[in-house]
């Protein structure tokens, strides 16, 4: 089996999970009782599998998909706000088709990117709980092997995708630092053949506040680029 029909096993193995089930009862309650702005819509209302590139060279790592986004929609950072601004930045810097995301058939394209989270299921309040992480690492660290081959840079949106995302990078084989690097935004870690960086998530409570601007995560998504070998 090739990675790319590997990757793709794998991504439908993730989408039939049920092992947590607050956060399976929560996602099926949100695909029921809908938005409003959305109530003719048919909700995917499952995990959300990464989207990108099997032969990816960089990965974007966030927290868990929105629950009237990626929970609505079926594809990561796809249908909400997040999602504007991280694929408007993808799409400036040259990393993807399209600056928009707005539905799973929407004909958007990654180049050479992968979009991924450490919960694939929509949680509660955009919280999920440390054990909710732990039970859904093993789908992250199976990712990141497949991806091992051709993998040379990581950004991780967020302190919360960097806590779950290092011990994932050290089950899946890379050699993380101890004590482990503290997430900071701008941060960049090497690790054995791939650069790890932080960046302030693309929340709506952190673009809103400029805590983080549209030109700072163009710059992280540069820097990731470069060492990734995509420019």
């Amino acid at each position: 089996m090739d990675d790319r029909s590997a990757l793709a096993r794998l991504d439908r193995r993730v989408a039939d999970c049920r092992a947590c089930p607050r956060l399976v009862e929560w996602r099926e309650e949100v695909a029921r009782t809908k938005r409003a702005a959305f109530a003719d819509w048919e909700y995917w209302g499952r995990p959300v599998p990464g989207f990108g590139p099997a032969d990816a060279r960089l990965l974007i790592i966030g927290l868990a998909p929105a629950a009237h986004g990626g929970n609505r929609t079926g594809r990561m950072f796809t249908g909400d706000r997040s999602g504007d601004v991280l694929y408007q930045a993808l799409y400036d810097v040259g990393l993807a088709s399209q600056p928009t995301s707005v539905s799973a058939d929407d004909g958007l394209e990654l180049y050479g990117v992968r979009v991924t989270a450490p919960v694939h299921c929509a949680p509660p309040a955009n919280k999920p709980t440390p054990g909710e992480r732990d039970t859904c690492r093993p789908w992250l660290v199976q990712e990141l092997t497949l991806l091992r081959p051709t993998l040379r840079a990581a950004v991780v949106l967020g302190a919360f995708g960097w806590q779950a995302a290092l011990p994932a990078f050290a089950e899946a084989g890379w050699t993380v630092p101890r004590p482990r690097p503290a997430f900071a935004h701008g941060a960049r870690v090497a690790l054995d053949g791939l650069d790890l960086f932080g960046c302030f998530h693309v929340s709506q409570r952190n673009t809103f506040t400029g805590r983080l601007t549209a030109g700072m995560l163009r710059e992280v998504l540069r820097t990731a680029a470069e060492a990734a070998g995509l420019r």
